[in-house]
């Protein structure tokens, strides 16, 4: 068995974690705009010791420290942004931004991420290799690690192997979960415009109703899953939103909807807009409607490298003990951290944050919260690879 890795986190960063928490709780920024959240990271880094760079994806940051040692270039990511959401809990840190709340737990990667580079910076002459600190935006949507895969983040600092964490409320605070393979589904948007004949509500013989065809494809889009998807593969299609009509007795002319789509597998994925766009042609011409129909792929799957999932699972087990790490089921939410893994070989994982009822609600509601003693496994486990990974990992 391998010897325990001692990984010390000083009280003052323990401290200095929560409270970056908690400020960047208070001032939460949607992605893109993550501008205030940007500069704390830069001016951070900056002040360690790093080499900064910043603009990345609009508003992404890179520090950059090297070893004194040879060894291999890899990345540590947290992401930015926040949501909108209202907050409703009552904490001395509430979001003080209406419609703008860390409901994810992004606010806590961003903290963990930079009191890991405080201690790493103290320690740079263990260092073999490069480490790439990353502090991406806009994952919650809008593609910000894309965004700076697209602007070359990879070559332009040599990243050989890419490790990100992310915060669950599903699990118990502080356990460290792994999965090898695929792990977060892939999520693809579709957004549709069904085109009837409107009219008189007591007359829908001289009509084409669109409400009703839209009811008609809400029903029937639901085979695509249950009988044309291999049952053992998962795969979601949900209508989020229905747009139509204005008052009781008035057939509308058109109605839109847009909904989600997810899967675990490529092949699975890539065959779901042809499947979908039968099924509403089929009902759009039962009935004499037309149609217009979008299909706008999202974040593809995010599949952990075996080898590095292997190594990232043993290195937790030295660091936070065997009693603390589980392999964790596959969530149908989905990570643009995708966007990193299928250019490197990657490992992401999980770090429990339920410690009781009050951070036990789910990720992106309104009263989300994490247990912060939660804040030092990440940190120790951003450390540890930071340390390890450059010259250990394969």
């Amino acid at each position: 068995m391998p010897p325990t890795l001692t990984i010390d986190v000083p009280a003052e960063v323990a401290a200095e974690v929560v409270a970056t928490r908690r400020d960047l709780h208070q001032h939460p920024e949607l992605g893109f705009e993550e501008h205030r959240t940007s500069a704390l990271v830069a001016d951070r880094l900056r002040a360690l010791g790093f080499d900064v760079h910043t603009g990345i994806g609009k508003t992404g940051v890179v520090g950059v420290v090297k070893g004194a040692h040879p060894g291999k270039t890899i990345m540590l990511r947290a992401d930015m942004d926040a949501l909108p959401i209202d907050e409703e809990n009552e904490v001395p840190y509430r979001s003080q931004a209406a419609v703008h709340m860390h409901a994810c737990g992004h606010d806590g990667h961003v903290a963990m991420l930079l009191g890991a580079a405080r201690v790493v910076m103290s320690r740079r002459d263990e260092i073999a290799g490069t480490v790439a600190f990353l502090f991406q935006p806009a994952e919650e949507g809008k593609g910000g690690a894309k965004a700076m895969v697209e602007e070359g983040v990879l070559e332009r600092f040599g990243i050989e192997r890419a490790y990100g964490l992310h915060l669950a409320s599903a699990h118990p605070a502080g356990q460290v979960g792994f999965r090898e393979g695929a792990f977060y589904a892939s999520s693809d948007s579709i957004e549709i415009t069904i085109e009837g004949k409107g009219g008189h509500g007591a007359s829908p013989h001289l009509s084409i109703d669109p409400i009703y065809v839209a009811a008609q494809f809400v029903v029937a889009v639901q085979q695509v899953v249950s009988r044309q998807v291999d049952p053992i593969e998962p795969a979601v299609v949900t209508i989020g939103a229905i747009h139509g009509g204005t008052t009781h007795n008035v057939i509308p002319s058109r109605v839109q909807l847009l909904g989600t789509v997810r899967a675990f597998d490529a092949g699975v994925r890539g065959k779901m807009a042809e499947r979908i766009e039968r099924v509403l042609r089929g009902v759009c011409e039962s009935s004499g409607a037309t149609y217009r129909f979008e299909y706008i792929w999202r974040y593809p799957v995010t599949s952990n490298d075996i080898e590095q999932t292997r190594y990232a699972r043993a290195l937790a087990e030295r660091v936070a003990g065997g009693e603390h790490v589980a392999d964790v089921p596959k969530l149908m939410g989905a990570e643009d951290f995708s966007f990193f893994a299928e250019r490197v070989p990657a490992c992401f994982f999980t770090i429990g944050s339920n410690g009781g009822p009050d951070s036990a609600w789910p990720h992106h509601h309104a009263r989300f919260d994490i247990d912060e003693s939660a804040l030092q496994t990440g940190v120790r486990m951003m450390i540890a690879l930071a340390l390890d990974a450059p010259q250990h990992a394969p």
